[in-house]
């Protein structure tokens, strides 16, 4: 369902780069190089290009200002953008939505089309998939959409909506569950995957 994250942690953690950016400001480009394009491949798929780009400008530009109340002890700054990018995200739902019924009825994904080899047969299954995903209430979309198409574990989708693990495994099965039963299969015997650790 989705490509290969674009970045690394690389050597500094990001709440080293957070902590010293409050004295020299440049520093914080670092986390907009590390985590841009994943953050712009997130949005894109979630409401197409013409969002993406300030979607994206805007998560780093709120990061940028309110990096101040980052909890230095995660180190990992990824769930922290991801979840403000869902609140950008979840401001423009209508058109989210809008997207995934284009999708549904033309079956064509432009993103997951300029990385994947055999589109051709990708694209005939996408149709169903966008339906059923324009058919989810907004936060069971959003939990599935971080797994999926973000690659988050459970403790970041969690971090990333300031939300229990509990609600984001709850949210995560019904959505599953749901997609699962619009795209013809039976969920009774259909096993979830494993959870990414």
């Amino acid at each position: 369902m989705s490509g290969p994250p674009s970045s690394t942690a690389g050597t500094e953690d990001d709440a080293q780069i957070v902590a010293q950016s409050l004295d020299q400001p440049e520093l914080f480009a670092r986390l907009y190089d590390r985590y841009a394009p994943d953050i712009h491949r997130y949005a894109t798929r979630r409401l197409g290009d013409t969002s993406a780009d300030d979607i994206t400008a805007d998560t780093f530009l709120i990061a940028f200002r309110i990096r101040s109340r980052y909890d230095v002890t995660r180190s990992n700054a990824r769930p922290w953008l991801y979840g403000i990018a869902g609140n950008l995200i979840g401001k423009q739902r209508r058109a989210e939505v809008r997207a995934l019924r284009a999708l549904a009825r033309t079956g064509h994904d432009p993103v997951a089309a300029s990385w994947v080899e055999d589109t051709d047969s990708r694209i005939a299954a996408q149709g169903p998939l966008a339906g059923a995903l324009a058919a989810l209430s907004a936060g069971d979309r959003h939990v599935l959409l971080l797994v999926a198409w973000a690659e988050l574990t459970y403790q970041e989708v969690a971090e990333a909506l300031g939300i229990p693990v509990g609600t984001v495994r709850s949210r995560l099965n019904r959505a599953r569950r749901k997609v699962r039963t619009a795209l013809g299969a039976d969920p009774a015997f259909v096993n979830d995957a494993a959870e990414v650790a």
